[in-house]
């Protein structure tokens, strides 16, 4: 049985949501409905300028809406202060980022323990799969194929795919329940891509951790459970 069977509460659900960057300015989102369910991945499109980083900010609770609900594991982040939505962040969600906004003084292995540094929640649980966060941390640079003699370097000599790859693991760690990404596959070669996707897939599934992740090619749809189309759902009129 998957997780999806097992579970179908919503992880995230959005409910009339409308959101605009300046007063006055037209709306650029504008949500009916849309609900992930917990440890389902979804495979979310649209063209550039459809909204797709808005919608994921809102996600992570780093904007809220004008109207409506951001519901995230049943908590309404609009209700939460911004620090109460910064810890949430921290221990229930983990991004990774098209430009991975890795620290460029830290090591390969200090990166990826930052979210066990910053979250109890997130220390404790991989402690209790793994006897201690560097052990977890090592575990999945391991399984992602990066080799023991790169942990110390900075990360800023590493190749652009070992860094989409230590980014991945920095949100992977202390199994937080939804993973978030924003088009990280967008400097790999299609081969490069598949494999990544493979990766991130397994480790979601192994946990149960839903993920939504967002891309404009359309080609890498076929490896989620489900795929949503911004453009169909966004109720604002494109230009």
């Amino acid at each position: 049985m998957s997780a999806i069977e097992k579970d179908s509460s919503p992880a995230l659900s959005l409910s009339n949501v409308q959101f605009r960057w300046q007063l006055g300015q037209a709306a650029c989102l504008d949500i009916e409905n849309l609900s992930i369910s917990k440890g389902e991945s979804v495979f979310l499109y649209g063209p550039s300028g459809i909204g797709k980083s808005t919608l994921l900010s809102l996600a992570g609770g780093i904007i809220t809406p004008q109207r409506g609900q951001v519901t995230v594991l049943g908590s309404d982040l609009g209700a939460l202060s911004g620090a109460a939505r910064d810890r949430f962040r921290v221990d229930h969600a983990g991004f990774i980022f098209q430009q991975f906004n890795l620290i460029p003084y830290l090591s390969m292995l200090e990166n990826v323990l930052l979210p066990c540094r910053l979250s109890l929640r997130r220390q404790q649980r991989a402690s209790v799969a793994h006897g201690s966060p560097r052990e977890a941390a090592v575990a999945l640079l391991d399984t992602l194929g990066l080799d023991a003699h790169l942990y110390q370097r900075h990360v800023t000599g590493l190749s652009i795919g070992q860094q989409q790859r230590v980014a991945a693991a920095r949100a992977l760690i202390g199994q937080p329940e939804i993973i978030i990404a924003d088009e990280p596959t967008s400097a790999l070669d299609a081969d490069r891509q598949k494999d990544f996707i493979a990766l991130i897939l397994q480790q979601c599934a192994s946990h149960g951790s839903s993920l939504l992740f967002v891309s404009h090619d359309h080609r890498l749809a076929s490896q989620f459970n489900r795929e949503l189309d911004l453009q169909k759902i966004n109720r604002v009129e494109q230009n």
